[in-house]
This record gives structure tokens, C-alpha cells and sequence, in this order.
């Protein structure tokens, strides 16, 4: 199916354990956008998530699942998916999770901005118009140090690196080179955003609600958070040496 001006766009959603999530949320997403297809990347799921879909898609030719032998991380379940879903020729492919804190009405918005010329869209929780329900005070302020930190370090324009409701244009995870990618966990997502601007490409933040899951567990931890403040810093360091290079080039020359 098509997405009118878009071409072919597919939402990948990575799941692990999400049987109590899953039907839910691909019916909103396709009650909402009827044109865009889904493709969910179970990692092997032990609760049954995976029969869940598989027993959709029999019913919904645009939805489909890929069965994924191991948890991985979800870096690797999205750029799996994203090799998937460009080796079938899909246009633009998204990214979102299935606990539903990323609403599907919402998705017009990202589309909209994809239409108008981005390279990358992110559904934003951090600018004007974005929001959040259910979070402590506690994680909220870890969430907005946490983007402060990457726009700092990194000298990235880009409100909230780390969120994950997200359209992407084929030529977009082209230029990148996805199959290079390393990142695994919740850092992939800084990363993907740092690669798709190291391109000279066209990041736009649009606003969201993000909303705490209310059913099934959350796949964030301290290890995670921990793993992403380390790439980070190594990545920010990096940058802020490789700019010192170039200052010291220009003023020799």
C-alpha cells in the first residue's frame, strides 16, 4: 500500500515480551494509517508475542513479523528490521514501540514533516508542544540531562536525541550505511541521529505526547543507561578532538 506523496512506508516495532501490548497497538496503528504497513521484530519472545502477530498477519497482509533467534538489543532489532524493510523497497521506514507510549494518531505529525523535506524525523518529547505522562520528576530530569548532555558533548542540534518515535527516508538510512552500525542498546538511537547530521542531512523534531506504559515491563536499566553515557563520552570526545585538528590546520595554513 501507499502512502499518498510517500510512497511505500513501513513502521518497524521491535518486541520482546509484549503479548499484552501487541495486538493493541498494531490495531490503533492501522485504524489510524490504514496505508502504512508494519513489521514487528520479535526477539524470541518467551510470552507468545510473535504467535500474536503471526496470527494478525494471517488476517492483515500489511503486517508482518520476523522471528529473531536471540535478544540482541534493540539496536540490533532495528537495524535488522531496517535491512528488511529497505531490501522490500519500502520508501520511508519508521521506528516506535509497542507499549504504546508512542500514540499511532499521532504519527501524521512525523509524516507530514517527512512530506515537507526531512531527512529524519523525531517525535519529540523536549520542545515546545511535546509532553509527558506518568514519569517521576526523577526520570524526567535523567531524560533531559541525558539530551543536554549529547547537545553539549556532541554539539548536536537536536532537543531529544534519545527518543524513539522516528521516520526515516530510504536515502537517509542509505547515506548512513546501517549495516555499520555496532550501537545495541538505547544509544542507538543518538547514534542514528549523529550519523544521519555527520551526513549533512535534515533532522526535524515534532512534537509528541509520550505516555509511561501502563501493561508489561520496561526495557530501560541502569546497565543500559550506563552503556549509552559511555559511547556517548567517547563519541563527544572524539568530535571535540577532531575539531581542535581542524582549528589547528586552519590556523597553520
Amino acid at each position: 500500500m501507499n502512502q499518498p506523496q510517500l510512497g511505500r512506508v513501513v513502521m518497524v516495532i521491535p518486541t520482546y515480551n509484549e503479548s499484552a501490548n501487541i495486538e493493541w497497538i498494531i490495531g490503533r496503528l492501522r485504524s489510524a494509517q490504514p496505508h502504512v504497513d508494519v513489521l514487528v521484530m520479535d526477539d524470541n519472545s518467551p510470552d507468545g508475542t510473535g504467535k500474536i502477530v503471526e496470527a494478525i498477519a494471517e488476517r492483515d497482509p500489511q503486517v508482518q513479523v520476523v522471528h529473531r533467534t536471540e535478544k540482541a538489543g534493540l539496536g540490533a532489532a532495528y537495524r535488522h528490521g531496517f535491512r528488511v524493510a529497505l531490501d522490500q523497497g519500502y520508501d520511508v521506514i519508521g521506528e516506535m514501540d509497542a507499549d504504546g507510549s508512542h500514540q499511532p494518531e499521532q504519527l501524521q505529525r512525523l509524516l507530514d514533516a517527512i512530506a515537507e523535506g526531512a531527512d529524519l524525523v523525531i517525535g519529540s518529547r523536549w520542545i515546545p508542544g511535546g509532553s509527558i505522562v506518568n514519569w517521576p520528576k526523577s526520570r524526567e530530569a535523567l531524560s533531559r540531562g541525558g539530551n543536554l548532555y549529547v547537545r553539549l558533548l556532541l554539539g548536536m542540534p537536536v532537543k531529544d536525541a534519545t527518543a524513539g518515535y522516528r521516520l526515516f527516508r530510504r536515502a537517509t538510512l542509505e547515506a548512513i550505511d546501517i549495516d555499520t552500525v555496532t550501537s545495541t542498546g538505547y544509544v542507538f538511537q543518538t547514534d542514528m541521529a549523529y550519523r544521519t547530521l555527520q551526513q549533512g542531512l535534515t533532522v526535524r523534531e515534532v512534537p509528541i505526547e509520550f505516555i509511561e506504559r501502563e501493561r508489561g515491563d520496561s526495557k530501560m536499566s541502569k546497565d543500559v543507561a550506563s552503556e549509552s553515557l559511555k559511547l556517548i563520552t567517547r563519541w563527544g570526545i572524539a568530535e571535540r578532538a577532531a575539531q581542535l585538528k581542524r582549528l589547528v590546520g586552519v590556523r597553520g595554513a
